[in-house]
């Protein structure tokens, strides 16, 4: 009997199963038995008996009697389906949803426009030192003191321009950080810059600084390959909408960066990306080299994308400053969709003012990410942070209270599965020991804080089942890239194991529609509970993971990620992953560490106000790796 799924739905219910997990997963053990080649669409999948039992399974729900199983089969008759006239449409990754996710409560948060104050601007350039004599000794230096530079006409664009290039090829065998050099594009934009600078138009402080784009963004006249076998002739005919803006500013695009494929972890079609600290390290990803270049002094700036997770972990590896804006702030025109609801664009730089700079040239409607809420962005680096109230996640800085236990023998265990049992203890172990010792550093951190004149105000994280609401993601970035599963041209992604997309977008599949609907009202309760907090305090202090990072993303509230400083010889040792994922070794003597300032919705100015008076107290961010 050949199935139809709409058919199939009415007999379900016909048969007395209300639940509405089992027919989606029904339908796809169906259809997967059918077709042994995934390219063969001719034949509607059949269902069996035996089928329904393993879809029960799954599904959680039955057991069903033979009677209920045979009114099921009974009611089925032949018919193309729903399923097959969608996938027809061959639906491109850009083409979105048609719900779009606001993350604002009912309370909607404060967008206005800030006041301006009479007589000043939103940034005036320090006042320029002379430049170096090697031009190569501004490698490290910041967006403001580059813009200083270059607006007092003592460096010029084109000469920044080619001395980035120069680092990028020389360190690039070694950090693997570069899919693509847009030369030809950065020396026009360089000497363009010059004219317009000499000829006293100048457009801000991004006006002839060089910076490196995610390679999911997409840039007219080059390659755009996702960072994913399969891609890498890719090509688009549009500019996305932040690299329009970054043009429109001024700024010159030197290199498309390394994203670990499809924007999971660090490893891409290339090989992985490393970490400048410690390069037998891969710099974590997904926006692998635009932290890591960063971090190498190989560009001015960086822009990364976070959907949980990417911006804040490679800028914490690699020791940079990384802003996650508010969901909706910067538009995702022209970027790789991985999850409609939880993409964000953002910039990875040397300081939290390098952040506000580039957040600030990049933010606001275009008219077709319609996510994006009209919001405000004003940079003030006078703005008055000791007006703020500081809260502090208690339960989640410091060293852990409660040593996790130990995985424990299963009877009649096998010598191999004691082996990987006694392995997998191991390495629980250590990376408990690591995060003792970060624990203490991110005490010092809070000690910091308090050395500064701020009341910490101690506040808990919501306890909802996060975790229970992440799925969503895997099911919508499934959606995004469906046809990559049932075409079978997954295995040519680099990752081939059981944390990899090949995998997870199979295994998402079977994630019923109604449990995605379901997990997203939990998500509501989510974006209220954490909005709550942020009526009672303007900042809150938190550790970079754990679940703040799955929680955060989840309701759309911005980050600011700012090291606080390096791993001493007395640290535990780097942790080595045995096996190749998408992810690779970590920690050791001389590596980053981080802590992440949150705020409300759209309150992301302040954010970066606050991340600058820190930095201005500890200047853990002037640090930077020795490559040669």
């Amino acid at each position: 009997m050949t199935l139809d799924r709409r058919l199939f739905l009415v007999a379900c219910t016909r048969a007395g199963i209300a639940s509405p997990l089992l027919p989606g997963i029904l339908y796809t053990l169906a259809a997967r038995a059918q077709q042994t080649d995934p390219n063969d669409q001719s034949q509607p999948p059949k269902i069996s008996p035996e089928m329904i039992d393993q879809a029960a399974v799954l599904a959680g729900v039955g057991p069903f009697t033979a009677e209920q199983k045979q009114m099921m089969i009974d009611g089925l008759v032949d018919h193309t389906g729903s399923f097959k006239a969608i996938r027809k449409l061959n639906l491109p990754n850009s083409v979105a949803p048609a719900f779009v996710f606001h993350p604002l409560p009912a309370a909607n948060a404060d967008t206005r426009e800030a006041p301006i104050v009479p007589g000043k601007t939103a940034w005036e350039p320090d006042a320029p030192v002379d430049a170096p004599a090697n031009i190569e000794d501004l490698a490290f230096a910041s967006v403001s003191g580059l813009a200083s530079l270059i607006r007092a006409r003592k460096i010029t664009s084109l000469a920044l321009t080619q001395m980035y290039l120069a680092r990028l090829k020389r360190y690039d065998p070694k950090l693997h950080f570069v899919i693509t050099l847009t030369e030809e594009r950065a020396l026009a934009q360089a000497k363009a810059a010059d004219a317009e600078i000499a000829a006293g138009r100048y457009r801000g402080p991004l006006h002839g600084i060089p910076w490196g784009a995610k390679d999911l963004l997409a840039v007219k006249g080059y390659p755009t390959t996702w960072g994913a076998g399969g891609f890498e002739h890719q090509a688009f005919e549009e500019d996305a909408t932040v690299v329009q803006r970054l043009d429109a500013a001024g700024a010159v695009l030197v290199a498309k960066l390394t994203l670990g494929a499809l924007a999971m972890g660090d490893k891409w079609f290339g090989g992985r990306t490393r970490n400048p600290w410690n390069t037998n390290q891969g710099s974590s990803g997904s926006s692998a080299g635009s932290a890591s270049a960063v971090a190498a002094g190989c560009v001015g700036f960086a822009i990364g994308s976070e959907t949980l997770g990417s911006i804040a972990s490679p800028s914490t590896v690699c020791g940079d400053s990384g802003l996650r804006p508010t969901f909706g702030f910067v538009p995702r025109t022209g970027a790789m969709a991985l999850s409609w609801t939880m993409d964000k664009l953002g910039p990875i730089c040397r300081s939290a003012e390098d952040c506000a700079l580039v957040l600030e040239a990049i933010h606001g409607p275009d008219g077709k990410d319609t996510s994006v809420h009209p919001a405000s962005f004003r940079w003030d680096p006078d703005f008055d942070w000791k007006s703020l109230r500081i809260g502090f996640f208690k339960g989640s800085l410091g060293p852990s209270q409660e040593k996790p236990k130990p995985e424990e023998a299963k009877p009649n265990e096998a010598a191999q599965e004691k082996k990987q049992r006694e392995d997998r203890n191991a390495m629980h172990e250590k990376y408990w020991i690591a995060g003792q010792y970060d624990g203490r550093m991110e005490l010092a951190a809070l000690s910091k804080l308090r050395a500064m004149g701020i009341d910490l105000i101690p506040m808990e994280l919501p306890k909802l089942p996060w975790g229970a609401i992440a799925p969503l993601l895997e099911a919508e970035a499934a959606a995004a890239f469906d046809d990559l599963t049932r075409s079978g041209r997954d295995k040519l992604l680099t990752g081939q194991l059981a944390d990899d997309w090949p995998n997870t977008f199979r295994t998402a599949r079977l994630y019923p529609a109604v449990e995605y609907i379901q997990a997203n009202r939990a998500r509501t309760l989510g974006v209220q509970q954490i909005s709550a907090l942020f009526e009672k305090v303007d900042i809150i202090v938190t550790s970079t993971f754990g679940p703040q990072l799955t929680a955060t993303n989840l309701t759309g509230h911005p980050a600011l990620i700012v090291p606080i400083g390096l791993r001493g010889p007395d640290s535990p040792p780097e942790i080595v992953r045995p096996d190749d994922g998408p992810f690779s070794g970590s920690g050791g003597p001389g590596t980053p560490v981080s802590i992440t300032f949150l705020a409300g919705h759209y309150q992301d100015a302040k954010l970066a106000a606050f991340g600058r008076a820190f930095q201005q107290a500890t200047e853990f961010h002037r640090l930077h790796p020795k490559l040669d």
